[in-house]
């Protein structure tokens, strides 16, 4: 009997403690679950790549195989959610202090080998006298026939001081150059000058770490020194950074107290309200912000809270749309892994966040988004903005577009060789805008395509030809031949008259490759400026104070 007690006692215990788990401790059975899961989760994959090592035919590499399954694991969470291993963690440190031991220049695949494609001015490749066009064939005596580019710059990488030799072929002739690497910093304001007398202009280009100083430099000497009564911040192809130099980048224009963005995550302790703390250089002074579809990120922060807080009117194209926060997160063997870990939300309450990655144009930024998942906020001054897909800007300009012709000509690579061919025939011009090609120069590219055996498909040929294929495949080709070879005649068309009729596009193309070739980027940028539609656009409305003002006001209030 007593046992039996006992046992019903033990029971008894069992039961209310069986109950008040159930009753307190639902949450704690769910957590238990999950870490259950992630635990047989990782034995199965673990359990898995022994047997592949084990049994599999041939012999695997472990290092590539685990990488790929890491980044095909995160590529079903977001694009920004990415893995460094160790030989990759400098790509990150490049992408948050804009810095890397190296030699200060651009790169791409030509043929079996690799091109200099532009040298970035003051830096070791420069000193060394390397110029765009110059092709690699050997490093440190090893040839790179074959090697990818990202195999060519791991070996030009080193730590700042150490040495690298390199051969070249310029102008069907070989030289080797021994280059000390530096440490390399891209600068976040390539070009700044006044386009009038009274407006300033800043191109800027990265949120890395203190680009601030860079920019707040290029304000003070534009404002003290030369004059400038308004400002265009041109962000356009900023693919954005580091969120604190977006709120100091605000704090210029904002005097302090002013929330410019907060984030929101998972991870509530890690939620932040970013604020202006200092006294804005150029409180009062128009502000026009440049953006376009590759303004990203912390880019879009800035041109987001100047709209929000109505200090300044936003030209060009919707944004890219990227409302998420990445932090890094040390790995073992000095791996590292870049995350997202919150949301990011500017003054009106807005998101700006594409709702959804699968609707994403070719290049990435935010297409098409239905109104239905679209909400509407309102600025300091009342004007409605919207949620869910990037920046719309106040005034919208087009970017633009390079006909079919223009583009194969320039993807071709016939504008960048050519260049090459120009530059080391050619004096040193005395400035950027005094750049220009004669109708020998252009008959001289003409020529340069024919030699080239240039050749294209238009869009309607290839569409043309697809549908051949299929009249063919269907028994209808035959039976139209007269009909469809007339209208394939119809289509064609000659170098010649393709030359004609976009002289003026590829004209500018090549002056601009060229003036690169001499006077670098920010001497490119200067000649962009003449013919740059947004730009002009921008130009327009710092200058109409009527138009600025009242395009900082609600509609109904604009109207009167």
């Amino acid at each position: 009997m007593m046992k039996i007690n006992k046992i019903k006692k033990g029971l008894l215990i069992i039961v209310l403690g069986t109950g008040l788990l159930l009753s307190l401790g639902f949450v704690f059975e769910e957590k238990e679950s999950h870490e259950f899961s992630i635990a047989k989760n990782l034995d199965i994959f673990i359990s898995l790549f022994r047997e592949l090592n084990t049994f599999y035919v041939d012999e695997i590499d472990p290092e590539k195989l685990i990488t790929k399954g890491i980044n095909s694991m995160l590529s079903s969470l977001d694009p920004y959610t990415v893995f460094y291993p160790e030989s990759e963690s400098d790509d990150l440190d490049f992408i948050t202090t804009g810095k890397y031991g190296g030699l200060g220049s651009l790169i791409r695949r030509s043929g079996e080998y690799t091109v200099i494609t532009d040298v970035y001015k003051d830096f070791a490749a420069d000193k060394a006298g390397v110029k765009a066009g110059d092709l690699m064939i050997r490093i440190d005596g090893k040839s790179i026939k074959g090697l990818s580019t990202d195999k060519v710059s791991s070996m030009l990488k080193g730590d700042p001081g150490s040495e690298v030799e390199v051969t070249f072929l310029r102008n069907g002739e070989e030289l080797t150059k021994k280059i000390k690497r530096e440490r390399v910093y891209i600068e976040a304001v390539p070009y700044y000058g006044m386009l009038n007398e009274n407006t300033g202009y800043i191109r800027f280009t990265g949120f890395t770490q203190n680009c601030i100083d860079e920019v707040k430099n290029a304000l003070v000497d534009l404002k003290n020194n030369k004059g400038a009564k308004s400002i265009i911040l041109d962000i356009r192809n900023n693919p954005g950074g580091l969120i604190t130099e977006a709120v100091e980048i605000v704090n210029l224009f904002v005097g302090p107290g002013q929330e410019v963005v907060s984030t929101k995550g998972r991870v509530k302790q890690y939620d932040s309200d970013f604020k202006t703390t200092k006294e804005a250089i150029a409180p009062d002074m128009p502000l026009v912000v440049l953006i376009n579809r590759g303004s990203a990120s912390a880019s879009e922060i800035v041109a987001g809270a100047i709209q929000d807080l109505d200090r300044g009117v936003v030209i060009g194209e919707r944004s890219y749309g990227k409302g998420l926060v990445q932090i890094a997160r040390p790995l073992s063997y000095k791996a590292q892994l870049k995350l997202t870990s919150a949301k990011y939300y500017i003054p009106s309450g807005r998101c700006i966040q594409a709702v959804d990655f699968s609707h994403r144009n070719e290049d990435g930024s935010v297409g098409f988004i239905p109104d239905s998942l679209i909400k509407t906020f309102a600025t300091k001054n009342g004007r409605q903005v919207k949620d869910g897909g990037g920046i719309i800007p106040d005034i919208n300009v087009k970017s633009e577009v390079l006909s079919q012709f223009a583009t194969e000509v320039y993807l071709q690579n016939m504008i960048f060789d050519f260049g090459t061919r120009y530059y080391w025939s050619h004096p040193l011009p005395s400035g950027p805008l005094e750049v220009k090609l004669t109708e020998g120069d252009y008959s001289d590219f003409c020529n340069f395509l024919k030699e080239k055996n240039f050749s294209y498909e238009s869009q309607a040929e290839s569409t043309f030809s697809d549908f051949i294929k299929e009249a063919k495949s269907e028994g209808l080709y035959d039976s139209n031949l007269e009909s469809i070879e007339k209208i394939s005649k119809s289509m064609e068309h000659s170098l010649t008259n393709d030359m004609k009729t976009k002289k003026e596009e590829i004209t500018k193309l090549l002056e601009a490759e060229i003036v690169s070739r001499y006077f670098y980027n920010s001497g490119a940028i200067e000649y962009s400026i003449m013919s740059d539609s947004q730009l002009s656009k921008a130009v327009e409305v710092i200058n109409d104070n009527t138009l600025y003002k009242t395009t900082l006001l609600p509609a109904a209030e604009a109207a009167k």
